[in-house]
């Protein structure tokens, strides 16, 4: 047997595995169906719950707050993650390269406790009255080095001679960038900007600690609601905040993929 086979031992670890992670999930979307208010109890296929989501205003308002705040940050976050990318991989070594790295970095691998408890003393520090402002402020800041990540990896296989040939035939340093590197760059920057809106989409740590009155997200309140008992319509809205962050994943996935192939094409 070759040692990269699969064994019954790595095909039922790996069953278990998925089935851990994405069965509660599943269980949840089959009873946002469900007829019956017992959210343990099946009593037959229903769509009222998704009907009364709508009639929800509370829920609704924040889900416009949540949504308003992730275009706006994952916006921000793609301008200001695109331009670190292009620093740390156009422009080799330069002074403070290693600080500029490290705070780049830094929120993809802090805690969101800590994160946000810094952003948080902050505001206060500066006066800045928390709300819709702050927690889009706070989710730039922690989105932005998704960005990068992803920018970084597509701008180190770019052909640098292409550049270097556009700029032999007269073209501006910015011309060069808007004509031949950013159409090569366009698939990573779409990924990174969906995966910066789901980060931002489903957030719930940072934006507790940044929001205010009348910024509630939908995370919020949805766990607000969770800790008074489950209802079939925070099932509903969570099936259709999950259905959003995988049709997101799965665009920035495809739009990935298909770059990949084109250029290896």
């Amino acid at each position: 047997m070759r040692s990269g086979s699969l064994t019954w031992f790595n095909a039922t670890a790996l069953t278990l595995g998925f089935a851990f992670l994405y069965v509660p999930i599943l269980i949840l979307v089959v009873f946002s169906f469900n007829a019956s208010r017992a959210v343990t109890v099946w009593g037959g296929f229903s769509t009222q719950w998704y009907a009364a989501l709508l009639r929800n205003q509370a829920l609704m308002d924040a889900a416009w707050v949540t949504v308003r705040i992730a275009l706006v940050s994952a916006t921000l976050a793609t301008v200001l993650g695109t331009m670190a990318a292009i620093a740390l991989t156009r422009y080799g070594r330069f002074r403070g390269r290693g600080l500029f790295t490290g705070l780049v970095y830094a929120p993809m691998v802090m805690p969101e406790v800590i994160t946000g408890l810094a952003l948080l003393l902050l505001f206060v520090s500066i006066g800045l009255d928390r709300g819709f402002w702050t927690i889009m402020l706070a989710h730039t800041t922690f989105t932005m080095c998704f960005v990068t990540v992803v920018v970084q990896a597509r701008l180190v296989t770019v052909d640098r001679s292409l550049e270097e040939a556009a700029a032999d035939l007269g073209a501006t340093p910015l011309r060069a960038f808007l004509t031949v590197t950013l159409p090569l760059i366009a698939p990573a920057i779409v990924a990174g900007f969906l995966l910066a809106f789901t980060l931002s989409l489903d957030d719930l740590v940072i934006a507790s600690f940044t929001s205010g009155p009348g910024a509630t997200t939908l995370p919020m309140r949805i766990y607000s609601q969770v800790r008074l008992g489950v209802t079939p319509e925070i099932n509903a809205a969570s099936t259709i905040l999950i259905g959003l962050v995988t049709v997101a994943v799965l665009a920035a996935a495809i739009v990935t993929k298909r770059r990949a192939s084109g250029v290896g094409g």
